[in-house]
């Protein structure tokens, strides 16, 4: 570890824990229940919207990987956007990315609840939802191990049923299953080709995916809470690649081309569509299954990643100084427990203003990780050069074809985010995310001005 913010926090994480959390993080309840929306709008050519944002997030990851092994640090790219743009940066990006989670521990803690709902109908929906809380947020204050254990067995159970749909899809396509003749290639070009729609819903599709994705930064923020940290992260973006390829390409790929895109179960629910193609018993119940175990494993690691970087953010003095205590087993309990509190609030206006306060508690973070992309965008720009003045020995993992990737990627998240002022489901969200963030960065300018010290190890560079 480099530095003192991670001084005070455990060393808790395995590599085991850490390669799954890695997995998790690109493994949400959206692959399982939004894909289909995507499929509908842009037929089998889907598959290259979900390439296309593969490859952003994997730029993407590259960039925050080289600056998390050049200095890892549990607040990872806050505390890299302080050291390039400025505390003010740190600041916004750091509290916007925590409200972010906090919002989606109530979206989270719902929709579980809501399946639990289903399976014993006699219990309340808010007590199942009160119970998922209760217990992930003992998890997450008992210990670092207790939560990378939850989320190990979370992942293994996620990682297990993506396979094993991608190999009995697989072998459906092949004609290897006797009692599902292979299709062939007819899905793929016989319902109007593979472009049925032409070009621009397969790019309009990549402003809903790319949040499909969100969660894959979650590594690097956990890398500080492990014995090696360096190790950890170069571990975690190298293994991006092969994550997305098999997990989304891979299980997209199976989808289209064992179903027709314009049917109707695909649209509703494409895994359990396929799996009711292949003749397996108790789909809904298995999907179900896996969608619960996906929406625990987000809220376990939403919870862990917003204490951590509301515990970086107050180690750094962008937050109450009580945030930054940890208990003798090394968690930071005020850190925890002040997120699920958001977390519970936003459940409650979730059950008792569904379509006003929740609405724009959503909204209002909808846009989230394009501006978190953007400033590790720009903050690898400014840290890569400083490393190579000063110590480019440091820079034991490095962004592939610096700058112009770089800069090609940062073109890149401003298409999406000019895509989303075009439609009219997510203009709102960029405009109320826009405003959380814009009221951020002047806390953030008021707060830097005031500091009688500044605090940036490295000074902003120009150029």
């Amino acid at each position: 570890m480099s530095g003192t913010e991670e001084s005070s926090l455990s060393s808790g994480l395995r590599q085991r824990h850490l390669s799954m959390i890695a997995i998790a993080g690109v493994i949400g309840a959206g692959l399982f229940v939004g894909s289909g929306a995507a499929i509908s709008e842009a037929g089998p050519a889907a598959l290259v919207s979900y390439a296309l944002a593969g490859v952003l997030v994997v730029l993407v990851m590259r960039m925050l990987g080289e600056m998390s092994a050049a200095s890892p640090a549990t607040g990872s790219f806050s505390a890299y956007a302080e050291q390039a743009l400025g505390r003010w940066a740190g600041l916004a990006i750091g509290w916007l990315y925590w409200w972010f989670w906090v919002v989606v521990l109530g979206i989270e803690a719902t929709a579980g609840a809501e399946i639990a709902n289903r399976w014993v109908p006699g219990v309340p929906q808010w007590v199942w939802a009160l119970l998922i809380m209760v217990v992930l947020t003992a998890t997450n204050l008992y210990s670092v191990r207790s939560f990378g254990e939850f989320e190990f067995w979370f992942a293994a159970i996620k990682v297990t049923a993506i396979v094993g749909f991608i190999a009995l899809g697989a072998a459906a396509v092949l004609g290897l299953l006797p009692t599902v003749p292979s299709p062939g290639v007819s899905n793929l070009v016989g319902h109007g080709g593979f472009m049925p729609f032409g070009v621009s819903p397969v790019f309009g599709g990549l402003v809903v995916i790319v949040f499909s994705f969100f969660g894959a930064e979650i590594a690097t923020i956990a890398a500080g809470e492990s014995d090696n940290p360096g190790r950890a992260v170069r571990a975690a973006v190298r293994s991006v690649v092969w994550r997305i390829l098999v997990f989304y390409i891979g299980s997209i790929a199976v989808i289209v081309t064992l179903l027709p895109y314009d049917s109707a179960e695909v649209a509703e629910s494409p895994y359990v569509a396929v799996l009711d193609r292949i003749g397996l018993p108790a789909a809904a119940t298995v999907m179900d299954v896996v969608v619960f175990t996906s929406v625990l494993s987000c809220l376990n690691s939403g919870l862990y990643t917003a204490s951590r970087m509301a515990y970086s953010l107050s180690r750094r003095g962008q937050g109450p100084a009580a945030v930054a205590r940890v208990s003798r087993r090394g968690t930071p309990v005020l850190a925890v427990l002040g997120s699920t509190v958001v977390g519970f609030v936003a459940v409650a206006f979730n059950y008792l203003s569904p379509d006003t306060v929740f609405l724009f508690l959503v909204n209002s973070s909808g846009a989230t990780a394009l501006l978190v992309w953007l400033v590790i965008a720009f903050s690898q720009l400014r840290l890569r050069r400083h490393y190579q003045r000063t110590d480019p020995a440091r820079l034991t993992l490095r962004m592939w074809g610096y700058p112009y990737l770089t800069w090609i990627t940062i073109a890149g998240i401003a298409a999406v985010l000019a895509g989303m002022a075009f439609e009219g489901e997510t203009r709102v969200q960029l405009l109320l995310t826009l405003l959380v963030a814009a009221a951020l960065v002047v806390v953030g300018v008021v707060h830097q001005r005031r500091a009688a010290v500044a605090r940036p190890e490295i000074a902003p560079t120009r150029g």
